[in-house]
């Protein structure tokens, strides 16, 4: 989506408020003993309280309203009464939703509680990493150029990126051009970052693993070597300077 009138960008924050308001206020209430199914459902009452549709579940018929992936798990978790989290659990959820035509997504991944098992390191470069490739994106550069920066700003930090799982154009649906930003320099990715357009941005960045392969439900994704992933994600519009955040209020760099 390219953004030229004032109703297109008034949309685009709406439903943005709408997902960053979900994620900051679903990260919130997470705590030690309840499931990732009754945070889920935390999360779609808020969304629908908002007048937002998940977005996964409109376009994908997935098994929830947003995706809560736990510990091992990297991405597309499907909440479940059977998960129930625990004191320094790495926990990412991911939010994206539709209003009124327009779409959005962000997410993040945190430590709940406790970080009993040493997470916050992989949570800080993760975010860290973000905001340096968000702050390097404006009309003109090469999405490559921004990959580039993810997977050495990664490696500088002592972890890897997940190559196969990206970021993608955003507006008027859940997925669009460009299909791929992804964290690390594609070469045979040529493609340019156009001023006004809309676009998420979002980190996989790892301990190990390199690959997200799908699991035996069909859609929760695990590391092909293993060990943890973390992800933040915001929605933005590209500029001349530095983009426009439509996402900021999940409050993921606080």
């Amino acid at each position: 989506m390219s953004i030229s009138t004032d109703e297109e960008r008034a949309g685009m924050q709406k439903i943005s408020d709408a997902v960053a308001i979900t994620l900051k206020e679903m990260r919130e209430y997470a705590r030690p003993g309840i499931t990732n199914k009754q945070l889920d459902d935390f999360g779609a009452a808020i969304l629908n309280k908002l007048g937002a549709n998940s977005a996964p579940f409109l376009t994908y018929k997935f098994p929830g309203y947003t995706c809560i992936s736990v510990n091992n798990e990297v991405a597309h978790g499907i909440p479940s009464d059977k998960t129930i989290l625990q004191e320094g659990d790495l926990i990412n959820v991911d939010v994206s939703a539709e209003l009124n035509g327009y779409w959005s997504d962000n997410g993040g991944s945190f430590v709940l509680g406790e970080d009993v098992h040493g997470h916050n390191k992989l949570v800080n470069a993760s975010k860290a990493i973000l905001k340096k490739a968000i702050s390097n994106v404006k009309g003109g550069v090469k999405i490559s150029e921004i990959g580039g920066l993810i997977e050495n700003e990664a490696k500088k930090a002592g972890y890897t990126v997940i190559k196969n799982l990206t970021g993608h154009g955003i507006g008027r649906s859940l997925h669009e051009e460009p299909h791929e930003i992804a964290n690390y320099p594609d070469r045979f990715n040529t493609t340019r970052f156009r001023k006004n357009s809309v676009v998420a941005i979002e980190t996989f960045i790892s301990t190990r693993s390199t690959i997200a392969n799908t699991g035996a439900d069909g859609w929760t994704l695990t590391g092909n070597k293993g060990g943890y992933v973390a992800q933040h994600e915001h929605t933005i519009m590209v500029t001349d300077g530095q983009p426009y955040i439509f996402t900021a209020l999940n409050g993921i760099w606080n």
